[in-house]
């Protein structure tokens, strides 16, 4: 049996220990706090995902054990740098997504600063914790350049009902995680501005040639940007109600202002500081890639324009061909 170790005891942690579980392993699921470790061991569920047992084959705590044959890392992206000095020695499939803000890095390349010793690959795609933890059926991807240990990631988390791809362009895959959730704030904002839908599709059809511009531009292929770690995630953020990036915009578009959001919430919105470092990342390359929608929304964030200007300012572009790459 396998052991693994999940780091990060929020919904989707518990998620992924429940399938790694399912998926025939000895868990360790870990969690910074102590009181929350103890308490999530006794009642055998975590209040971020309730309703969904842990099985008996998976063990909560606050020591980070020091052996194991793979950590799933799930922690937020701005929290995980901090966390990799404590991980065991062992290969490491990062579950995170988004762009360290100030360094301006994807998560692998995170990884390879703080960990060498640690090969790693990206868990990715279109999931919510709790259809996987009640294991309806899902996909994802495993995005590395190791081919052998994308085999062996996919084999050990791997089941019938989540069934994970191999990918080998880690740079398309991660970058897919990250817009997404940029582009799924401007969706909310849409439809709680009351848009309507056919404004949400076009929305959502331009930002993933924005994904595709990007995603190019900085190194990765463009059939990546079609998969599940790009369309496939674009889509279930864009649209689903359980989506903490597109109820975040939904909240802005009804008018309520992004500290008060942000006041309410337990849970971690990546968007809100992936815009800004997304931008910035971007301006690092040349050529310069457009990438409107994302900009209009880390403008928005930052309060440099209205929701209204930022509308206004995306309605204004001049026409173009639709596969004018600009």
């Amino acid at each position: 049996m396998n052991r693994i170790t999940v780091v990060g005891a929020g919904a989707w942690g518990t998620a992924l220990a429940i399938q790694a579980a399912r998926a025939g392993n000895a868990v360790t699921l870990w969690a910074r706090d102590r009181a929350t470790a103890e308490a999530i061991e006794q009642t055998r569920e975590s209040h971020r995902l309730p309703n969904h047992r842990l099985p008996g084959t998976v063990h909560v705590t606050s020591a980070m054990p020091a052996h194991t044959d793979l950590t799933l890392l799930v922690v937020p992206m701005q929290h995980m740098r901090s966390i990799l000095p404590i991980l065991p020695a062992a290969p490491v499939a990062i579950c995170a997504k988004g762009v360290e803000g100030g360094t301006l890095c994807l998560p692998l390349e995170v990884l390879t600063a703080e960990r060498p010793d640690c090969p790693g690959v990206v868990l990715t795609g279109p999931n919510f914790a709790h259809e996987v933890a009640t294991g309806l059926p899902a996909a994802a991807v495993v995005a590395g350049v190791d081919a052998v240990l994308r085999d062996q990631v996919a084999a050990m988390v791997g089941t019938p009902a989540f069934r994970l791809y191999g990918n080998d362009d880690p740079i398309g895959a991660q970058l897919g995680g990250a817009a997404k959730n940029v582009i799924a704030i401007a969706a909310g904002a849409v439809i709680g501005a009351g848009l309507g839908e056919n404004a949400r599709a076009a929305l959502i059809t331009r930002g993933l040639a924005e994904l595709g511009r990007l995603t190019v531009t900085l190194g990765g292929r463009a059939e990546t940007v079609m998969g599940l770690s790009g369309l496939g995630d674009l889509l279930l953020t864009c649209t689903g109600t359980s989506s903490r990036n597109f109820s975040l915009g939904l909240a802005l578009g009804r008018g309520e202002t992004l500290d008060n959001i942000l006041a309410n919430r337990v849970t971690v919105t990546e968007g809100v500081a992936t815009a800004p470092a997304l931008i910035a990342r971007a301006a690092r390359h040349e050529p310069l890639v457009e990438l409107p929608i994302c900009s209009a929304v880390a403008d928005l964030l930052q309060g440099r324009v209205t929701l209204t200007q930022a509308i206004a300012r995306l309605l204004a572009r001049p026409r173009r061909d639709e596969h004018d790459e600009r």
